[in-house]
């Protein structure tokens, strides 16, 4: 678990950063690890890592539909309390076959409204930068009524990268940081357009 420096404050929101993949070998918590550390330099909110491999959600596995909140598994009223705690979310994800992981639509539809309302980053990542599943996610993320910043960032990734050979974000994608930024700036321009996120 990452917090921001200021994590001590509780009037500051807190950003849920949800990892997408969950696949042996992957990329994902470096990146997102960065991408914290891209957050922590230029805003003051706290930054919590969420990954989806600590979180297992059977699917199927609950008689109701989402939108009820009738939940009757523990696994799934966890998930609810955690993604209710959050104020916003930064979605770090791999683009599998032109979409994204099966184990994050998973982990989005085990709930609604605790997501509804909320801010959405969308950061990307693979061959071609992963837009097509950025796109895809936009388009549930306003299904399900949350705030998605305009600013996508999609990391392009070498086939070294991707095939296991060695990367360091700092240095290797020193190009998207400025993009980075500006989501996050995007992001807190979100949240201070809800007074409810400040100060809980």
């Amino acid at each position: 678990m990452i917090h921001s420096d200021s994590a001590s404050s509780t009037s500051q929101p807190t950003v849920l950063v949800i990892l997408g993949s969950v696949r042996p070998g992957r990329l994902c918590p470096r990146l997102a690890s960065w991408v914290i550390r891209i957050g922590q330099a230029s805003t003051s909110l706290r930054y919590e890592l969420v990954d989806l491999a600590d979180w297992p959600l059977p699917a199927g596995d609950e008689p109701s539909i989402p939108a009820l909140g009738a939940y009757t598994q523990e696994h799934t009223r966890a998930w609810s309390r955690k993604i209710a705690s959050g104020d916003a979310f930064v979605f770090v994800t791999p683009q599998y076959n032109w979409g994204y992981p099966a184990v994050l639509k998973n982990a989005i539809d085990h709930l609604y409204k605790e997501w509804a309302g909320k801010p959405l980053m969308i950061v990307s990542y693979g061959g071609h930068g992963g837009d097509k599943c950025a796109a895809q996610l936009r388009q549930v993320a306003e299904g399900l009524k949350m705030r998605p910043v305009t600013t996508m960032p999609g990391i392009k990734l070498t086939r070294q990268m991707i095939e296991g050979g060695p990367l360091d974000p700092e240095k290797d994608f020193q190009d998207h940081v400025e993009t980075i930024r500006h989501a996050f700036g995007e992001l807190v321009v979100q949240l201070e357009s809800d007074p409810l996120s400040f100060g809980r």
